[in-house]
């Protein structure tokens, strides 16, 4: 009997020893640990954190029972069912939800039917169009309410004219000057690309077979499109409905500028405000109720997709063929080309106007200036603001912005690589799965509960991390976390790609892990890695939601700084700063595409 159990305890201290020695020779198995580990510091230990947080009673709770660090429900009680919870949530929820439905049908149809018509139609310059059309892509969403402002501001709110009441005498509404309309609209111009993007990869591999074979059967187009076409994209839909409405509902900039002027807030305006005005606790529950939002929509979606089987026909015939437009043609090119000027290439003219009016509202060639760009500080001129080229304080945020966003980009491309290196040369294992979901899991945060929850965390140490508030450090981890799974499915669908033959002849000829991986992997893996770099350095020269409640002076980035002027009154600046955004976007982005050889389609769906 003692002999067994001895045998029985050799066995077991023998496998124990196996699995540590497996684990400690294998740098799969240890980088699987290691990244585990960072997720969940960087993504679960916030969410904890905050949740704790929201039952506690805070050092700014001026009440008289209130002893900081125990629990209450206090908070939940005054934000669902006080006083106040009807302008706390209760409408600002509502008016969340409508932009979120809004946006989501509008984008959607638009970006279906322009992706329609470049990918299946014979419609010429498709390779123009479909670089124009996902341009609005690289401008921040917020810029677009910069340019609703230049256009249908009325002096009734915004104190100076807009272009049309300059040019007509006569001042929009209004509904159509601030609130839900511009909200609305302002974000449709600018997330359709998601869709068009989604649905025009899903378009370009539908087999021609399918259709024609339902007009030999006597379906009519519309018959074929309702029947055929549209079941197959459906995946596509759902998935650009994603991208929509989580990016709507997370969405502060816009409806900062478009909102707050006539006190329409937004569950992300009321977060920042919350915060802002020294009710941290209500701004956090908010921000958990906002992901819960995020969340439940997007779990409905992925039980719609999975509910059905949608497959295409392959075979050699799996290029769809082209419509012929006919006398639609002139049409439709008219149209698109109209669209693409109306969202790609008047808001950049009328933004680039405006940094060269002296005086806001006045559209005269006379009122013409340098000024904002390259003049010297003058009492008489926007409170004495110097030219962005010539003010510090603009360039000293425009450093910190390509710092972050130049860092941010490197790492979490290369964080994406490893992760998606580790998901498809590991399917099988549970490290593989939960290192998936958890590089997911930022997905579902909007970007101002994301920052909130940073917030929260940020003015205190936490394990063995220092007091990260106000240091750039914050900002790029945050925005290496929030754009990780974009930068992961660019690393994924990039090592799917690569065959695992060369590796494991360089692991028969004895070469280590770390050489396979840096001389064979990442040299073939480079477009994956520029697609991943490309997709976070865009986000972040341009992220406004994400990390306006963590700059500090010394950390101020550009568009924080361009937030801070408009919202001051000195629109002419922003918008050059805006500008310079703009252009170092565009410039990165060309570049690295023409020697990267990149597809940011890839890195938000719609690679294959």
């Amino acid at each position: 009997m003692s002999e067994n159990s001895e045998q029985n305890g050799r066995k077991s201290s023998n496998k124990i020893k196996n699995l540590l020695r497996n684990f400690f020779t294998n740098p799969v198995y240890i980088i699987s640990f290691l990244i585990i580990a960072l997720l969940s510091i960087a993504i679960v230990y916030p969410l904890i954190k905050i949740a704790i947080n929201t039952f506690q009673w805070s050092a700014r709770d001026f009440i008289p029972s209130a002893v900081p660090g125990e629990f209450t429900l206090y908070h939940w009680i005054t934000t669902i069912t006080g006083e106040i919870s009807s302008s706390l949530l209760y409408q600002p929820m509502a008016n969340t939800l409508a932009i979120g439905a809004s946006v989501s049908v509008l984008a959607l149809t638009l970006g279906a039917v322009l992706a329609w018509l470049v990918t299946r139609t014979d419609i010429p310059f498709k390779k123009t169009l479909g670089f124009m059309m996902i341009l609005p892509y690289m401008f921040p969403s917020w810029f677009k309410a910069f340019v609703w402002l230049i256009i249908f501001k009325n002096d009734r709110v915004g104190g100076s004219p807009g272009l049309i009441q300059y040019l007509f005498s006569v001042g929009p509404p209004d509904w159509l000057s601030y609130g839900f309309v511009p909200i609305v609209l302002t974000l449709t111009s600018h997330y359709y690309v998601f869709s068009y993007l989604l649905v025009g990869a899903a378009l370009s591999t539908i087999s021609s077979s399918l259709e024609e074979s339902a007009n030999i059967l006597g379906a009519s187009k519309l018959q074929t499109m309702k029947r055929i076409t549209f079941p197959l994209v459906l995946p596509a839909i759902l998935s650009a409905f994603i991208l929509i409405i989580s990016k709507s509902l997370g969405s502060f900039g816009v409806p900062a500028f478009l909102g707050l002027p006539v006190r329409y807030y937004t569950m992300s305006t009321m977060i920042y405000s919350s915060i802002g005005s020294g009710r941290p606790t209500e701004g956090y529950i908010l921000s958990i109720i906002l992901i819960v939002l995020a969340a439940l929509i997007i779990y409905f979606n992925q039980k719609m997709i999975s509910k059905k089987n949608y497959e295409t026909i392959g075979g050699k015939d799996s290029k769809a063929k082209l419509i012929t437009l006919g006398k639609w043609k002139k049409f439709a090119m008219t149209g698109a080309v109209g669209f693409v000027f109306i969202v790609s290439v008047l808001p950049v003219v009328l933004l680039l106007w405006q940094t060269l009016m002296l005086k806001d509202g006045d559209y005269s060639l006379s009122n013409m200036t340098l000024h904002y760009w390259i003049g010297d500080s003058n009492p008489d001129i926007a409170n004495g603001y110097s030219g962005v080229f010539k003010n510090s304080t603009i360039l000293s945020a425009l450093k910190n912005s390509v710092i972050i966003a130049l860092t941010a980009s490197v790492l979490a491309a290369m964080a994406g690589l490893i992760i998606g290196y580790i998901v498809t040369r590991s399917r099988k294992m549970f490290s593989s799965k939960l290192i998936d979901q958890l590089s997911f899991l930022p997905y579902l945060i909007p970007g101002i509960a994301l920052s909130a929850i940073y917030l929260s965390m940020s003015t205190t140490k936490i394990l063995f991390l220092p007091v990260l508030y106000g240091t750039l450090t914050i900002l790029i981890l945050i925005t290496v976390v929030k754009e990780l799974p974009f930068a992961t499915r660019a690393g994924t669908s990039t090592m799917i790609q690569i065959g695992g033959e060369l590796e494991e002849a360089a692991k028969v000829s004895g070469a280590s892990w770390f050489k396979r991986f840096f001389r064979i992997m990442l040299p073939l893996s480079k477009s994956g890695l520029f697609t991943g770099f490309i997709i976070v350095f865009i986000s972040a020269m341009k992220e406004l939601d994400l990390i306006i409640m963590l700059v500090t002076p010394s950390t101020n980035t550009l568009t924080a700084a361009t937030f801070g002027l408009q919202e001051q009154g000195y629109p002419q600046i922003a918008n050059a700063s805006v500008a310079i955004i703009i252009f170092i976007i565009v410039v990165v982005y060309l570049v690295t595409t023409i020697f990267g050889k990149t597809d940011i389609s890839k890195g938000i769906g719609g690679g294959k």
